[in-house]
């Protein structure tokens, strides 16, 4: 939250609007992650025990302690992401993305593109 207060004391108005929309983009994915079939049952079962984690009144490092009170959760939800776009292709996320292509990049930062095919001399 005091980031967002921060980016707009700064006047970066379009930064903060990305970054309030991120988190309710994240839950549109993984809603549609959730109900896709090309998403193998093992990466929605990592996506469906992801969620009770969040809504935990309690963290695993709790939320005063500043930066890495937040910070556990969007570790989690960065690797889930990432095992989802692993094991589904990120193709498949990159399709069912529901907000802006900055948000994309923040959400695939993590995920290893896929190696690029040799070329031939």
């Amino acid at each position: 939250m005091s980031v967002l207060v921060a980016l707009l004391a700064l006047g970066r108005r379009t930064e903060a609007r990305e970054l309030a929309r991120f988190i309710p983009d994240c839950i549109v994915l993984f809603k549609r992650l959730l109900g896709d079939d090309r998403v193998p049952r093992r990466a929605k079962l990592a996506l469906l025990l992801l969620v009770p984690y969040l809504a935990l009144p309690f963290d695993l490092v709790p939320d005063f302690i500043p930066v890495a009170g937040q910070l556990d959760d969007a570790i989690l939800v960065a690797a889930a992401l990432a095992y989802v776009a692993r094991t589904a292709g990120r193709g498949v996320v990159e399709e069912l993305w529901p907000g802006s292509e900055a948000g994309l990049r923040v959400a695939l930062a993590l995920v290893p593109k896929p190696p690029r095919a040799p070329t031939r001399p």
